[in-house]
């Protein structure tokens, strides 16, 4: 794996999204968004993902009070963040959206402190399109400083777009 400074900007031929981007694309929403930005996108295979940790992020203030520890729950939802991406950008024609992620197995390596710089990658390992439910299965990782901090196996199901909402 290259290292960070180098992949920054993508590689060549890689679809790159900002912040701003990604907001746009997820239905979570502040501040429940666990990336901040897609560094490589290779459409039906693989997303790389950066997410900078901030000791001032919430979750940080009762996890732990004298040693703070993202929960890997989140870094988890990050995976599957990415994951969501990777399939609607794969797959722009559905009218359906990931709405659930189930089976999850994982195992947590090290902690993950403020201050780390995670990278997160998702493959899209099967996809199940002509089936009532449509669905589909993911594998992904979180590392910090080239290091395995997590690693994570995923099935997910889509629902049907929901109506947008009228303000």
């Amino acid at each position: 794996m290259d290292k960070l400074h180098s992949i920054v900007g993508g590689k060549s031929g890689h679809e790159v999204i900002g912040y701003d981007g990604i907001r746009r694309i997820l239905p979570q929403k502040e501040p429940f968004i666990f990336l901040d930005r897609v560094l490589e996108l290779d459409r039906n295979k693989r997303i790389l993902c950066l997410k900078n940790i901030s000791g001032n992020d919430p979750w940080f203030c009762g996890h732990f009070p004298t040693y703070a520890v993202l929960p890997g729950a989140l870094v988890c939802e990050a995976i599957a963040q990415a994951a969501v991406i990777l399939v609607m950008k794969s797959y722009p024609h559905l009218d359906r959206r990931i709405g659930m992620f189930s089976s999850i197995k994982a195992r947590f390596l090290r902690a993950i402190v403020p201050g780390d710089q995670l990278l997160i990658e998702s493959h899209l390992d099967k996809i199940y399109l002509n089936t009532p439910v449509p669905s589909g299965l993911i594998h992904g990782e979180a590392r910090v400083n080239n290091e395995r901090v997590i690693v994570a196996h995923m099935a997910f199901g889509m629902v049907d777009q929901e109506p947008e909402k009228q303000e």
